[in-house]
């Protein structure tokens, strides 16, 4: 199979990240697309190898230090949890399903991770990327990338 790929700031993006990423920590890949397979996941809590392998594979650092609300200092001790809370579990995992959103509607993931760091006027001139740190933000995130898939580009 080929994928879509780029190279960003020396990280290479494949449309297949995210999966992949998913299957190497034993869980399913349909898990973002399947509502019972993610509640299951968020309640018996992800590994912090997860979040170490999402930073690696997509560089959204800044990002995931936000959402979980810590420092650079302190994010590596996320890394060797065993299980995070379910908050962070939550937190992680749906912003993993934005980015792979984003990666479908767009149809590259590279067209996507331009779009999630651009100003967006129906945004409030937001970048779609620094909604990401809350539940609130990922909807409207969401709600755009419906739109755009509907026809709606403002």
């Amino acid at each position: 199979m080929m994928y879509n790929q780029v190279t960003s700031n020396n990280i290479v993006f494949s449309i297949m990240s995210i999966t992949s990423l998913l299957e190497d920590a034993e869980l399913s890949p349909t898990l973002l697309s399947d509502r019972g397979e993610y509640i299951k996941a968020v309640r018996q809590g992800i590994s912090g190898a997860i979040l170490k392998a999402a930073i690696q594979e997509l560089g959204e650092r800044d990002l995931f230090i936000s959402l979980l609300e810590t420092t650079s200092a302190n994010l590596n001790r996320f890394y060797h949890k065993k299980k995070l809370p379910r908050s962070a579990a939550e937190g992680i995992l749906d912003t993993l399903r934005v980015i792979q959103d984003a990666a479908l509607v767009f149809g590259d993931i590279a067209m996507a991770h331009e779009w999630l760091h651009t100003s967006i006027p129906a945004l409030a001139g937001e970048l779609p990327i620094n909604l990401c740190d809350t539940f609130e933000g990922r909807k409207i995130v969401k709600e755009s990338l419906k739109a755009i898939e509907y026809g709606e580009f403002s």
